[in-house]
């Protein structure tokens, strides 16, 4: 997982050429203007989905996990907790392939506090925990931008 400052977000260019086109379009975009639900950027390749969430307890939430696209979370109002895991100790209990998820256990964990002004880049294969309650306030509004990395032919 990455983790950092929105204003240093150009600096992660040049690891995946889709990665560079969502970095493109976070650095010319105001995300409080988008509108919820889904925002194309380059058709399924690179995509943002707004949300309204609930954080809640480490202990209600499991880890997730997907195969073919790594996840730019941040925080547009609010503010939550993300765990990422070592995959070799991850237990999948059940994955979609449809949706590129999955859902399951990981004991082994480090976590941030993720607010507006950062981001997390959460890499395909590398499980993480979004969404746990940080503070009083478990109310979020979030935008998760879909970056695909295993492309098909």
């Amino acid at each position: 997982m990455i983790f950092d400052k929105l204003e240093r977000m150009g600096t992660y260019r040049g690891l995946h050429a889709n990665l560079d086109t969502a970095v493109d379009f976070l650095l010319s975009h105001n995300l409080e203007e988008l509108p919820m639900g889904r925002t194309e950027i380059l058709g399924e390749r690179v995509f943002l989905n707004k949300m309204e969430a609930q954080a809640l307890p480490a202990s209600e939430k499991k880890f997730e996990i997907h195969r073919k696209y790594m996840d730019i979370q941040i925080d547009v109002h609010g503010s939550e907790r993300v765990e990422t895991g070592d995959v070799s100790s991850f237990t999948c209990e059940s994955f979609s392939e449809k949706d590129d998820i999955g859902f399951g256990e990981c004991p082994a964990a480090a976590s941030c506090t993720l607010a507006p002004g950062s981001f997390t880049i959460c890499m395909a294969g590398e499980p993480h925990k979004p969404g746990i309650l940080a503070g009083p306030d478990d109310r979020l509004v979030k935008c998760v931008i879909k970056v695909r990395v295993e492309e098909v032919l």
